[in-house]
């Protein structure tokens, strides 16, 4: 299981976000206090971030843990983006590990991350897998369920679907061929789509900046909302909106 995080609005340095608040995603790596499944999300970690000009974001992932990478912390302190996506990893049994199997997953100006688990991975997918092209399923960017899912989501931007409907197209197919906690984030770093599915959600905005999507509240601020469960969140410059998936 994992934890992950999004934000849209005015640039912040990630640290505002992920280090200092009393339970960012920094401390949610070792200590999360709402997680169902599992403790401590070492197995890796990621930032992806929108540089001003440039819609392809930029990525930071290494394979340890997310409090061990003295990196991280400068990186977290100097940059400043009006839209990230990050996340820190605890690998279901039967996944890849390694830097390459870490969210958040990119493609052009997409960025993604999964916070769950797939049942059946790996030797019980077949049917799900072949929904992609073989092409695209020999493409998978690492052999996790995850990353089947990333490519789902890609096949269908790439067919011209919406953030939000990609999402909840990929869910209906998973849902389809097998169970599974499908707790899925998007960003093109302009608007940001979420589904909970299985485990927790949570949106809240930040006056006078944006607003932050993330599995868990990062403070005990009371405007955080908890997003039901079998739902999908869309949020952008108008506001957020929460429909059953």
């Amino acid at each position: 299981m994992c934890r992950h995080l999004a934000y849209l609005g005015t640039p912040v340095a990630p640290r505002e976000l992920l280090v200092e608040p009393p339970f960012g995603l920094h401390r949610q790596s070792w200590a999360p206090r709402i997680q169902q499944y599992g403790t401590v999300n070492a197995d890796g970690f990621g930032l992806g971030w929108y540089a001003d000009g440039d819609e392809i974001p930029a990525r930071y992932r290494r394979a340890g843990p997310i409090w061990a990478d003295a990196a991280f912390a400068d990186l977290a302190r100097v940059i400043r983006t009006r839209a990230l996506v990050a996340a820190v990893r605890s690998a279901t049994e039967g996944c890849a590990a390694g830097e390459e199997a870490a969210a958040p997953f990119a493609a052009g100006r997409w960025l993604f991350s999964h916070n769950g688990a797939v049942a059946g991975w790996p030797g019980k997918l077949d049917a799900l897998a072949a929904l992609l092209p073989p092409a695209e399923l020999l493409e998978l960017v690492a052999r996790t369920d995850s990353a089947l899912l990333w490519a789902l989501v890609l096949h269908r931007l790439r067919a011209g679907d919406g953030l939000g409907d990609a999402l909840a197209g990929t869910v209906a197919d998973v849902a389809a061929h097998t169970t599974g906690r499908l707790n899925l984030l998007l960003t093109d770093g302009r608007a940001i789509a979420a589904t909970a599915w299985g485990d927790t959600l949570h949106h809240r905005s930040l006056p006078g900046l944006g607003v932050v999507v993330a599995s868990e509240p990062f403070d005990d601020h009371p405007d955080w909302t908890a997003v039901p469960d079998g739902s999908l969140l869309l949020a952008g410059p108008e506001g957020v909106t929460v429909q059953p998936l």
